[in-house]
């Protein structure tokens, strides 16, 4: 924690004094090249920030300087439990504080940054998966405390990678037998039977990002022992027909593909001491027109439901590229007021 005293230099400003202790280096704090620093000060552009030695002094707006000191306590915190803070931690802690201080009744008043950003999930070959907003903290506790979870959002969010990384804790802890993943094989204008090569051949393509992220979580040796024992399965959501699922954690991935029909038989699946997460973007819907999503009307359906929850990501919880929330955002301007399409051609 940091040590900090206050002096009021005036009626309009504040200053607060940041002593950083001697085991933290500053360049862990200001970042290489005071890169963390440049964010706090575009962050706060009424403060003027000076750092010397271990000691950092903010000077302006009360308001604003307070949220500079909590900031640095923050970044304290999240620094004793041994993990880096990157220009994404103190950008996305800002805005977390900022929040909080605008809104008392918003759930970032209720939850401190530092114990978001340091809340582990999953270590594999030294690399932790946790969550990186309040909103991604919100759906991992779901997951946690209901039998059925929708993770909604638009991609980069998240929803199916942080599913995953619960999946395999459950597993490591034996809280399940095993893991079933799977996806809609949704065909991109043409039909399974007419693709070269063998079943899996053909449902490979759809399945990859399933694997992918798997590989990220397990050591990928063990990965094909653990298919061929059906610890872990990976199949088309057509394969989910007619099987009771217990002891199991399941996972439908791109759930804004699935029909009506075939989001009640996915969820009439569910067996004893078994858990699933739904997860999909209601604004990337692949399905041959006329057919309804299943994603969208589930939530009208079950909405209320004792031991279901919606957990719903925004662009602001994109853990991709920055520019990919300016995208999705972008998009969803777009569709609610989508501009005239021009003439095909002009008069002569």
């Amino acid at each position: 924690m940091t040590s900090q005293t206050q002096t009021q230099s005036s009626q309009s400003q504040t200053q607060a004094r940041i002593v950083i202790p001697e085991k933290h280096p500053m360049v862990t704090v200001l970042g290489t090249g005071d890169s963390l620093l440049r964010v706090i000060e575009n962050a706060f552009p009424s403060v003027d920030i000076h750092a010397r030695g271990n000691e950092v002094t903010a000077t302006g707006d009360p308001r604003e300087t307070a949220l500079v000191q909590r900031l640095f306590d923050e970044m304290m915190l999240v620094l004793r439990t041994g993990q880096p803070l990157t220009e994404d931690t103190v950008e996305r802690s800002i805005a977390m504080l900022r929040k909080a201080s605008e809104d008392p009744t918003s759930p970032e008043a209720h939850e401190s940054p530092s114990s978001v950003f340091t809340a582990n999930i999953l270590s594999n070959r030294g690399r932790s998966i946790r969550p990186k907003t309040l909103n991604q903290q919100t759906y991992v506790d779901a997951i946690d405390r209901h039998t059925i979870v929708f993770g909604i959002g638009p991609a980069g969010t998240g929803k199916t990678y942080l599913a995953m990384a619960k999946a395999v804790q459950a597993l490591q802890a034996k809280q399940v037998n095993r893991i079933i993943l799977t996806r809609p094989a949704v065909e991109a204008g043409e039909r399974l039977g007419f693709l070269p090569g063998t079943l899996y051949e053909k449902i490979d393509p759809y399945l990859r990002p399933l694997y992918d992220a798997l590989h990220d979580m397990i050591d990928p040796d063990s990965i094909p022992r653990l298919m061929a024992a059906g610890t872990i399965e990976v199949a088309p959501l057509a394969y989910m027909r007619g099987r009771t699922l217990n002891d199991a954690f399941i996972i439908l991935d791109e759930a804004q593909n699935t029909s009506a029909e075939q989001m009640k038989m996915f969820l009439t699946r569910l067996g004893f001491n078994s858990k699933i997460v739904v997860t999909g973007d209601v604004t990337q819907i692949d399905l041959p027109g006329g057919t309804v999503s299943g994603l969208r009307v589930v939530q009208d359906i079950l909405d209320g439901v004792e031991d279901i929850h919606f957990s719903r990501l925004t662009s602001a919880d994109v853990v991709r590229h920055k520019l990919v929330g300016r995208i999705v955002d972008a998009y969803s301007r777009y569709d609610a007021n989508p501009a005239p399409k021009p003439n095909s051609h002009r008069n002569a």
